[in-house]
């Protein structure tokens, strides 16, 4: 019971952190919205046996976004969490187009943990470009986004059927917003 504590400790941490950030479509919808939906994914996935990587799932953003301190992390949820935070964090002093082709190809490299947990994210993201794409992505851009990230998650299969059906599904969802019905 203990560890679901620091579950909420984290889901406020996350929230905290988080707290002036929205996600990038018209709804503008507050970014804890992913961070939960991302945490649920994992959980799901792994049936709730890893509380671990819940926390992290909440927290994965907090490098990259946030500018929160890895050892902040670390000493706060354990170097587990931070561990695994750190092995899904861009570099972003690197440009975006080469931060993008490190996704792809460091993607099957990944431990299983950061691969559930990349899996979880691209499904959540692609999940917003399906019902709130960013007002300033083109067809083009929302079409690249989602071949991008199909060619991410080839590199993170084999961790758990049923969150890849539903990274499937969000993919197709996204295709479908900006496909014209015949």
């Amino acid at each position: 019971m203990k560890e679901w504590l620091l579950v909420l400790k984290a889901a406020d941490a996350a929230a905290r952190w988080h707290v002036h950030h929205r996600r990038k479509g018209p709804a503008e919808e507050p970014y804890i919205n992913h961070l939960l939906e991302v945490a649920m994914l994992v959980a799901e996935a792994t049936g709730g046996s890893d509380t671990n990587l819940v926390i992290a799932a909440l927290l994965h953003d907090a490098i990259e976004d946030s500018e929160v301190p890895r050892e902040l992390i670390s000493r706060t949820f354990g170097e587990d969490v931070a561990s695994i935070v750190a092995e899904v964090t861009d570099d972003k002093s690197l440009p975006k187009a080469d931060r993008k082709r490190k996704q792809i190809e460091g993607a099957a490299g990944k431990s299983t943990r950061a691969k559930l947990l990349k899996l979880a994210d691209k499904t959540s993201n692609l999940r917003a470009i399906g019902v709130s794409p960013p007002a300033d992505w083109s067809v083009k851009r929302r079409i690249e986004y989602v071949e991008w990230a199909r060619k991410v998650a080839a590199g993170l299969r084999g961790v758990s059927p049923k969150l890849e059906q539903q990274f499937d599904e969000a993919a197709h969802a996204a295709e479908r917003s900006f496909t014209p019905a015949l």
